[in-house]
């Protein structure tokens, strides 16, 4: 295994998934594309955004206190660069939107917050309450050199998630797969691949089946054809 070398300090965490943000009111609605979130806790179930605070949504979001985190799939991919590269202080994104998603996006209520829209196309929408902003000091580099700092968490509280029926299995149990997640890695946007595993599949006891296979079977990693996925060109977006 060759040996690995040494590359600039700096926020390369991949993948992550690129999520549109809706904010501001139902009569008034904007979605911003957020690459910098995450969950914070499990219970109380917490978590975070990442905003610039020039962007017009930071405004927004810290007036109102709410917003909503819409999961982005591969269909969404390029509405979600879209909203990620225009500002909603001149472009309306919503009106814009049928020339990137077929029939357009849609803001409709949001199930567990008052007057706060949501993206009707997308599969999983998180509703969250903002508890508190931290904000992040400039920073001083090795050659001395200062930079300032770009974003401001919002961390928020998960009030509500509202999810597509059709991802609901006859069990009761949510099947994400279903979705066709996207996910973003430093500048470029991908479709999700084919499952290899799930929590604990490391360590649990297989059992054996007539067909020889096992129960938990997985596809190994070495045969998962990612190719399938077709990606879009290369993003300038943050």
């Amino acid at each position: 295994m060759p040996e690995k070398i040494k590359w600039k300090g700096g926020a390369l965490l991949s993948p992550l998934p690129a999520v549109m943000v809706t904010c501001g009111t139902l009569e008034k609605p904007n979605i911003i594309t957020i690459g910098w979130t995450g969950i914070l806790c499990t219970n109380p179930p917490k978590t975070y955004i990442s905003v610039r605070p020039e962007r017009y949504s930071y405004e927004i979001i810290k007036n109102t206190g709410k917003f909503v985190i819409n999961l982005t799939t591969a269909a969404l991919a390029r509405a979600c660069d879209f909203c990620g590269v225009r500002s909603g202080r001149d472009t309306d994104k919503f009106a814009e939107s049928a020339k990137l998603y077929p029939g357009g996006l849609h803001a409709v209520p949001a199930l567990g917050l008052e007057d706060t829209p949501m993206l009707a196309e997308s599969p999983v929408s998180i509703e969250c309450r903002v508890s508190s902003v931290v904000p992040f000091e400039d920073v001083t580099m090795p050659d001395g050199t200062k930079k300032r700092a770009t974003h401001e968490m919002f961390i928020a509280d998960i009030v509500s998630v509202a999810v597509d029926p059709s991802l609901v299995d006859e069990k009761g149990a949510l099947r994400l797969e279903r979705a066709g997640l996207a996910a973003y890695a430093h500048g470029d946007y991908f479709a999700l691949g084919k499952k290899i595993g799930d929590f604990g599949f490391s360590v649990r006891k297989k059992r054996p089946q007539k067909n020889g296979r096992t129960k938990k079977d997985t596809i190994p990693a070495k045969d998962v054809n990612f190719k399938k996925n077709p990606r879009p060109p290369k993003s300038k977006t943050k």
